[in-house]
């Protein structure tokens, strides 16, 4: 069990510190532990000042909606920073569009095609916020973050800001080589000019595509593992006789095997536990050692 550390230890800040705070209703799977202390920033200069002064020793943890996160049953130690509505701001610039992290990649999807920007329809698809897809160079239907970002600020573990480029990035296939400790704050996305309606028509055939396919109403994380080089995860999944199998209160989706799903009452263990049956299989029958897409954090 955490032994919270009392708010008055922390620096003072225009946000909000709640201690304890519960963490399962925050996260897609609607599973997992506590934050020892939830920290809410007013906005990028209160993020920047509590990271200046808290103290360094100090454990600080990222997360967004949690469509791409398990949070172990024991709970986060140290601070959960969650960036409230204040970041999810997006505006247009011409044939781009600046979102803040917080904002749903969903909207700005949406967005970029009420101001007739297309290439960026792929955003409807992708769970979660723009701060997560920079982290993760979230993607899907052939296109990535590394496809249409400009640049991303972040700070770093000190509140000190950073101008990053695409280069600076280190996009790889669902993962960027920035260090763990920056915070992404804000993301400039470019498309190119398109009709409004095409934009639109070609984002809600994505969205079929995708309701048709994945357990998208069920609470999940969404894919759970990182497709191997020339494979599909689900393909493995499905080989090795996983569809529908169960955990606890975790089974593997019929629908779209790459996906976990708490089917009522499963605890992150659960999950977890199911995850890792899933890639003993795999690894049994195809030799092919999946790896985690889903991030796991906190303590068991």
């Amino acid at each position: 069990m955490m032994q919270s550390r009392p708010c008055q230890a922390l620096p003072p800040v225009r946000g909000t510190y709640t201690e304890n705070a519960p963490l399962k209703d925050l996260v897609w799977f609607r599973a997992g532990g506590n934050a020892e202390i939830l920290f809410r920033p007013a906005d990028v200069e209160d993020l920047a000042t509590f990271l200046y002064a808290r103290p360094q020793w100090l454990r600080v943890t990222v997360i967004g909606v949690g469509s791409n996160l398990l949070v172990r049953d024991g709970g986060i130690p140290g601070v959960v920073v969650r960036l409230p509505a204040s970041f999810g701001k997006v505006s247009v610039e011409g044939s781009r569009l600046r979102a803040g992290a917080a904002a749903l990649d969903a909207a700005v999807a949406r967005a970029a095609a009420d101001a007739g920007i297309k290439g960026l329809e792929f955003l409807r698809g992708v769970p979660g916020t723009i701060g997560g897809a920079l982290r993760m160079n979230a993607g899907c239907y052939g296109s990535e973050m590394k496809d249409v970002l400009v640049q991303a600020v972040a700070l770093d573990a000190q509140g000190r800001r950073h101008v990053l480029s695409p280069a600076d990035m280190g996009f790889s296939y669902r993962h960027s080589a920035v260090p763990e400790d920056f915070i992404f704050v804000e993301g400039l996305l470019e498309g190119t000019p398109g009709e409004p309606a095409a934009v639109r028509a070609r984002m809600e055939e994505l969205v079929a595509q995708r309701e048709a396919s994945q357990p998208i109403r069920a609470k999940t994380g969404g894919s759970t593992f990182k497709n191997p080089e020339g494979r599909k995860a689900w393909q493995l999944i499905d080989e090795a006789g996983c569809r529908g199998l169960r955990h606890g209160g975790a089974q593997v989706s019929e629908l779209h095997c790459n996906f976990l799903i708490n089917t009522g009452e499963a605890t992150a263990a659960d999950l977890e536990a199911l995850g890792e049956e899933v890639r003993a299989r795999v690894k049994a029958k195809s030799g092919v050692a999946l790896e985690w897409e889903i991030k796991k954090v906190g303590q068991r």
